[in-house]
């Protein structure tokens, strides 16, 4: 089993800034892809920043510029740093991992969510 924390949400004005972390933890041998989602109040989960273990990366089109992802894949560990943050960045992020365990099985995972509001 694996487990997903994340941290770092919370109420910031327009125009601010936000880092997310979220740390993976439990049978792991490695992890293929991270990424954040987010959801806001009556709209679908959608995908906001994704990286890949090589360290390729994509963003929605909504975040490219703003958002940054990256990793320490020693630390199983997503960050996502968020700037010039609008109203419309308020949902909750989730972290997603791929995870490969010891016998070669892929499973997704999902982390609790972490609320982040912009407002002023």
């Amino acid at each position: 089993q694996v487990q997903l924390v994340e941290s770092g949400g919370g109420l910031v004005q327009p125009g601010g800034s936000l880092r997310l972390s979220c740390a993976a933890s439990g049978s792991i041998f490695s992890i293929k892809h991270m990424g954040w989602y987010r959801q806001a109040p009556g709209k679908q989960r959608e995908l906001v920043a994704g990286m890949t273990s090589g360290g390729s990366t994509n963003y929605a089109d909504s975040v490219k510029g703003r958002f940054t992802i990256s990793r320490d894949n020693a630390k199983n560990t997503v960050y996502l740093q968020m700037n010039s943050l609008k109203p419309e960045d308020t949902a909750v992020y989730y972290c997603n991992a791929d995870v490969e365990n010891s016998i070669g099985g892929l499973y997704g995972y999902w982390g609790q969510g972490t609320q982040v509001t912009v407002s002023s």
